[in-house]
This record gives C-alpha cells, sequence and structure tokens, in this order.
C-alpha cells in the first residue's frame, strides 16, 4: 500500500521530451529494459536508442525488444547485429506469411507501446519510438513505482509467444488490477473486446461528461448509440480528433459519421497545430484510459492492444489537463460547412465504407 502512495506519475505530449526521459531512465538500468513497440525506428531516434541499449547490454543489462513485424518491416536485416552480439535480444511479433487469410490476418498486429525498467518504471501510452512524429501531439505515461512488474509479467508473456499467431485467448487478455487502476488488455475477436465494452459501460453511465481523444475516428455502431444516447441525456460529449492526420482516407472515412453524431449532441473539435496521435479518453473527470488504441474498427476488432484505466485522482488530473492545452488549439466542427464539402469526397466517402473495418 505504501508503494501505491508513493507512485510517481508524469504525462508527455512531446516526442523529444519522452525519448529523452526514456533515454535518461535506460541509462540508470541496473537489470533489465524491456521495450514493446508497434514502430521502432532505423534513423535518427532509433539509432540513439539502440545504441544506448546496446551500451547498457555490454555492462550487463537484460535487454528486450519486442516490435511489430508489420511496423518494424523497414528495419534494415543488420540494424540490431551489435546489439544481439552484446546479448540483447530482438524478436519481431508474427512476420507476414501469404496465405489464403492475409487480407484479415495481415491486421492482426501487436499495437501495444510499453517500456519497463527494473521494476520501477514504466511507461504506456500512444507513441512509437520513431523519427516520423517528432511533431506530433502524443500521450505517454511514465509511472514510476510497482507496477512495473505487472507490466512486465505482460511483456514477457508476449514476448515468449511472438511467434505463435492466435486470436482471442483467456490468458492474454485477463485483466490486472493495481490498486485504483487496472491494466486491459484485447487481442483480436469479433465478440471479445474487453477494452471497447469497458468504453462502452462508462459511456453508459457518464453523469457530467465525456472526452475523447484520438487520431482516428471509426467507432461501431454500439459506441456511436452509446455516445449518442449519452449526449441525448444531457452528457457533454466530445470528440477530440486532428484535422488532417497522416491517414487521409480515414478522415475522409469519418465523414460518414459526422452529421448522425452531431444532430445528435456529440461535438467535435479539430487539433489544427499538425497531427494529434494521443489515445486517451476522460469521463466525469475521474475515470480515464490510456493507452494504445485507436477508437476505430480495427483497433477493437484486429489488434493486441492495451489500456491503463482507472479513477486514480492523479492520472485524472493530468489528462484533464492534457485535455485543456489540446482544446486550446482546436476549432469546433463547422457543420454547415461540412455539408458544402466537394461532391467528390461524398463519393470517396461512400467508396470507403466497406473498407472501414481495416483502416
Amino acid at each position: 500500500m505504501n508503494d501505491l502512495i508513493h507512485t510517481e506519475y508524469q504525462l508527455f505530449d512531446d516526442p523529444m521530451r519522452f525519448y529523452n526521459a526514456i533515454l535518461d531512465d535506460i541509462a540508470t538500468a541496473r537489470r533489465y529494459v524491456f521495450i514493446q513497440m508497434y514502430k521502432f525506428s532505423h534513423q535518427t531516434i532509433g539509432i540513439k536508442f539502440r545504441d544506448a541499449l546496446t551500451n547498457m547490454a555490454k555492462h550487463g543489462v537484460d535487454v528486450r525488444i519486442l516490435i511489430d513485424s508489420w511496423g518494424g518491416s523497414a528495419i534494415p536485416a543488420d540494424f540490431f547485429n551489435e546489439l544481439i552480439a552484446a546479448g540483447g535480444q530482438v524478436r519481431f511479433f508474427e512476420k507476414i506469411k501469404i496465405n489464403i487469410d492475409i487480407f484479415t490476418r495481415s491486421h492482426r498486429r501487436n499495437h501495444r507501446k510499453l517500456i519497463i525498467i527494473d521494476d520501477k518504471i514504466s511507461y504506456i501510452g500512444s507513441s512509437n519510438i520513431s523519427d516520423y512524429n517528432l511533431i506530433w501531439r502524443e500521450s505517454m505515461l511514465r509511472i514510476k513505482g510497482s507496477i512495473a512488474v505487472k507490466f512486465k509479467k505482460i511483456f514477457n508473456q508476449d514476448f515468449g509467444a511472438y511467434k505463435r499467431y492466435f486470436m482471442y485467448r483467456r490468458s492474454f487478455t485477463r485483466i490486472i488490477r493495481h490498486g485504483d487502476v487496472e491494466i486491459l488488455r484485447d487481442a483480436p475477436s469479433v465478440t471479445r473486446q474487453k477494452i471497447k465494452k469497458r468504453f462502452e459501460h462508462v459511456i453508459r453511465n457518464a453523469i457530467n461528461e465525456i472526452v475523447i481523444v484520438t487520431p482516428y475516428f471509426l467507432p461501431g455502431f454500439n459506441l456511436r448509440k452509446v455516445l449518442m444516447d449519452a449526449a441525448r441525456r444531457g452528457v457533454d460529449v466530445k470528440v477530440i480528433i486532428p484535422k488532417r492526420s497522416d491517414i487521409r482516407m480515414v478522415d475522409i472515412l469519418h465523414g460518414r459519421y459526422l452529421e448522425i453524431l452531431h444532430n445528435n449532441g456529440v461535438k467535435f473539435l479539430y487539433f489544427t497545430l499538425h497531427n494529434l496521435h494521443a489515445k486517451l479518453m476522460l469521463v466525469d473527470n475521474k475515470i480515464f484510459s490510456i493507452g494504445s488504441p485507436n477508437f476505430d474498427y480495427r483497433s477493437f476488432r484486429y489488434m493486441h492492444e492495451i489500456v491503463l484505466f482507472g479513477a486514480n485522482p492523479t492520472i485524472a488530473g493530468l489528462i484533464g489537463q492534457y485535455i485543456e492545452e489540446t482544446k486550446a488549439n482546436c476549432e469546433s466542427f463547422d457543420y454547415e460547412a461540412w455539408k458544402r464539402r466537394p461532391r467528390i469526397q461524398k463519393f470517396f466517402e461512400w467508396l470507403l465504407l466497406p473498407l472501414r473495418h481495416l483502416l
């Protein structure tokens, strides 16, 4: 209990500050550094991390890296050679294979972002280790406390199963509780989607306010319904998305949902500075979620995802402050202007609709 009281939290929005904090933490490691990422750069940022990790491995630190094969497909074959020679371990989650199920199976990726150091420090959130996102607004929570031990168990489970293709398994999605927070995990499944179902539950029970921050907004029918139901009963429902994300097709396709949600009281805010890649939810300034899933079909149905969920007042306060700072650089959705969008855009909204589960 004393450890829970003295746990420290820090929320990063700027990737460079986040990377520098991790590199500082890596430099203090004495036992191990475990990293699980969807993407790992082979350019400037990735080289800095690789070299720092190689140095620690040479000093006897247990270094393990798990990268998704899709997200890490651009990494040269010899990129980690020196790290591996120093005793580090690098694994790629489920290499892409040509088979009859390639169209959907290739979307079943490990999208989790976790870093754990010495049973003391852990990071969870939205950011990969990449040069690609240096000017993006991200959301990465640094936790100094014993929850790192539980994240380590999750990492080791994933690290051990990196070659084994599987969809939903109870042992790989069991909810882990730690004081006033929970670690929720999903594995690919059409019906058992724990994170999405938890989102639906807290939205149904919201009293005053719901704020969702997501780079890609393609919610399924049930999520759209609970959001509209909440707005109709007087809850202030806000969805914050980038004005232009890095995936233009998603920006076009979410237009299919704007009108019905807007007309039922859901408010949209567009982040205007650059890409917003954060993945957050805050309900009634109390219940929060921070982690890896986007608010879309693909994350909930096909991806291995992870969130930290709960009512810890310190984390909720950090996320509330993050949201207020984000809103300061947003503009409201202009429904009248949206109705005058070009016909070609309307055509592509219709054309892309059948692909909504895969974007």
